[in-house]
């Protein structure tokens, strides 16, 4: 089977940085800036950036490029003979999978709230209309099913065409959309009162700030937030690797995708501190700041309904970036298995995507009742791809590429290395051999600590 690729850089970088930038951009930095102090976490998370997203992203493009496969048997293409590395190609494949089984469920109801904006549903709500409106929805399996299975036949609908014509096409236009939505948004939020005390708290780094809301809690979060905006872990990344040619070297394009999805998530803040700020929100209100203080703060804004529209239309765009670019890669795993078209592997995906997304759309509903521990479906999926194949998979990333008992530092670097722009440096091999595995693993275990015994 003929190995498809991209047209052009522009589309690789498009696609990588769509994969990137979810709701963790426009959803989770918010708020995560705002409980931990503004600009001191926006500094703290920046530098954790560099230091282990970008690695990461560099071994997983250039295993792929190297390769010519996709995740699930890139290992196998790249491995030592007698190794075992390609137990972790099948792991990614999972960790696709069970991504999506919770995501699309989360993205379906970001288009519901674009849905509900734009048709005026929250026109005269206030925060306790909101909050109940916002309890509904969640109960209703009926809404949560069909907004998810928008999501899933859409995306899949997406991936069924060629490579070019289908996902690449449609993520340059719709990566296009967002920016131009959120330069708007950005504008706009430069006219309200807010402003000046929005981008002090957002911008300007106190360690005063940082004090309250914990030192160490600032940095673990930071670390946390600038592992995770970038997906990498699963072969999210090393599949776009093997759709591209060897004429760019690929540590200065992953600078480039990291510094377009830090752009977004930036872009964000600038949203919504100015409105918090000019409307009187608290900006550390959490994961209710999104979907029960936006609302009512649009409510009070002039055309509160259009910017409100525009708002949730990009946190859908961000969402269905990423789903349609995980889908591209269970598509390609699958084929890679099993000879099937590309049509053919859509709609059986799309099937199957269907079926095993229900658990996570009928969480707060129908299947309330059943959890583990206190913790239903959405979390439990949520958890075993975040806190556990993420970063154990970016650890065996990290580990297969500068470890002689994997495809090891030469390899890596002349695979990374080929090509125009920025190369990986060989003072950078004690780093990324010693002290990168140390940085990845403490994300794991923070996040296991957080997760049973955090507050």
């Amino acid at each position: 089977m003929q190995r498809e690729k991209l047209g052009s850089r522009l589309g690789f970088i498009l696609l990588s940085a769509g994969c990137a930038i979810g709701v963790g951009n426009v959803y989770k930095f918010p708020y995560m800036v705002g409980q931990n102090g503004g600009g001191i976490f926006v500094l703290i998370y920046l530098f954790f950036l560099i230091a282990l997203g970008v690695p990461v992203m560099t071994m997983e493009f250039a295993a792929g490029r190297a390769a010519q496969k996709s995740p699930v048997l890139l290992h196998k293409e790249l491995e030592p003979k007698g190794s075992k590395w390609h137990i972790h190609g099948y792991a990614s494949l999972v960790g696709n999978i069970l991504l999506m089984m919770f995501y699309t469920t989360i993205a379906g109801q970001m288009l519901c709230y674009f849905w509900n904006s734009a048709i005026g549903t929250f026109k005269g709500m206030d925060s306790v209309a909101i909050a109940v409106n916002h309890s509904s929805m969640t109960a209703d399996p009926f809404t949560q099913v069909l907004f998810m299975a928008v999501i899933v036949i859409a995306g899949f609908l997406v991936c069924s065409f060629s490579l070019k014509g289908g996902l690449e096409r449609f993520s340059k236009i719709m990566m296009g959309a967002l920016i131009v939505i959120m330069i708007a948004m950005v504008i706009n939020s430069f006219f309200l009162g807010g402003l000046g005390e929005g981008l002090d708290f957002y911008l300007v780094p106190s360690f005063e700030r940082m004090k309250r809301a914990g030192v160490v809690k600032v940095i673990s979060d930071a670390m946390n937030q600038a592992f995770f905006t970038l997906s990498t872990g699963i072969g999210s990344m090393a599949i776009f690797g093997s759709y591209i040619n060897k004429d760019r070297a690929l540590l200065g394009e992953s600078i480039n995708i990291a510094a377009l999805d830090t752009s977004v998530a930036f872009m964000a803040g600038l949203i919504i501190f100015p409105a918090c700020f000019t409307y009187d929100i608290d900006p550390a209100n959490g994961m209710d700041l999104i979907f029960l203080t936006l609302p009512n703060v649009f409510n009070q804004m002039p055309f509160g309904r259009v910017w409100g529209s525009l708002f949730f239309l990009l946190m859908t765009f961000a969402a269905f970036s990423t789903v349609i670019a995980v889908f591209e890669n269970i598509i390609a795993c699958v084929r890679d298995l099993t000879g099937w078209s590309r049509k053919k592997t859509s709609f059986i995906g799309c099937i199957a995507i269907l079926i095993l997304s229900l658990p996570a759309a009928l969480s707060s509903n129908l299947l309330k009742k059943i959890t583990i521990g206190g913790k239903d479906f959405m979390w439990m999926e949520d958890f075993a791809v975040s806190n556990i194949l993420l970063p154990l998979g970016s650890l065996a990333f990290v580990l297969f590429c500068t470890t002689r008992y994997g495809w090891g530092w030469k390899n890596f670097t002349a695979e990374a290395n080929t090509g125009k722009g920025a190369k990986v440096q060989k003072w950078m091999r004690v780093y990324m051999t010693f002290v990168l595995p140390l940085l990845v693993f403490a994300v794991f275990a923070l996040g296991i600590y957080n997760a049973f015994f955090g507050a």
